[in-house]
């Protein structure tokens, strides 16, 4: 399948999402890989974390750019050469990059919803705040949007050491807002982000901007 969905989050912010149906012999037609991300792609096991990885480069080719364009840092961080911002995400039949132009920090994630969410809740928010909610779909809706949001501004901050529960907060937000503000207080230093969440399939998609 090509391109899923497109999003004009402003004139300088576009995400790009995919729906990964095809076999990677045809994902691979067209796509020319560094030697990096080449042996890179040859030392994953899974075919599925390999027609992902060749997917986000059709995403790529949708933005204007080329593997080549691409470079991470010794964070992991993924940056392009001609100093735009991108971040990239994937998640079983989906992967999604936003790429901003000029200075706009920005971060994307997608999540399968499911109910392990509840298990793990614990470690990244407050789950006692989430019981007010009418039935357990909701619960993890929510949690699995609060999850995607930290994991977006995570993304953007890339200091080791910042923690979702104690550093990230989501303020309060209803699942029919579509969008919502989140901060980071870390070290010292404070920043706020708005995010912007779509939910489609069973997967949610949050993307986040760092606001000046």
């Amino acid at each position: 399948m090509p391109l899923y969905k497109t999003i004009t989050v402003t004139p300088s912010i576009t995400v790009y999402i995919w729906k990964v149906t095809e076999p990677e012999s045809v994902l691979a037609k067209g796509i020319k890989l560094t030697p990096i991300c080449a042996k890179r792609m040859e030392g994953m096991k899974s075919e599925q974390h390999r027609r992902a990885f060749l997917s986000i480069r059709h995403l790529l080719a949708e933005a204007g750019y080329v593997d080549h364009d691409l470079f991470y840092d010794e964070n992991g961080k993924p940056h392009l050469k001609d100093g735009n911002r991108i971040s990239i995400t994937h998640s079983n039949d989906f992967t999604a990059i936003i790429v901003a132009h000029h200075s706009d920090e920005v971060g994307i994630d997608i999540e399968l919803q499911r109910d392990k969410i509840l298990r793990i809740a614990h470690k990244f928010t407050q789950i006692e705040e989430y019981r007010t909610l009418a039935n357990n779909e909701a619960i993890i809706r929510k949690l699995t949007i609060v999850w995607g949001a930290k994991e977006a501004l995570y993304k953007i901050y890339n200091e080791k050491g910042l923690s979702f529960l104690q550093h990230i907060n989501v303020v309060e937000f209803d699942l029919h807002d579509t969008e919502g503000v989140a901060e980071i207080n870390y070290k010292g230093l404070y920043s706020s982000y708005s995010f912007d969440f779509l939910e489609f399939e069973g997967y949610t998609c949050v993307y986040a901007v760092k606001l000046q």
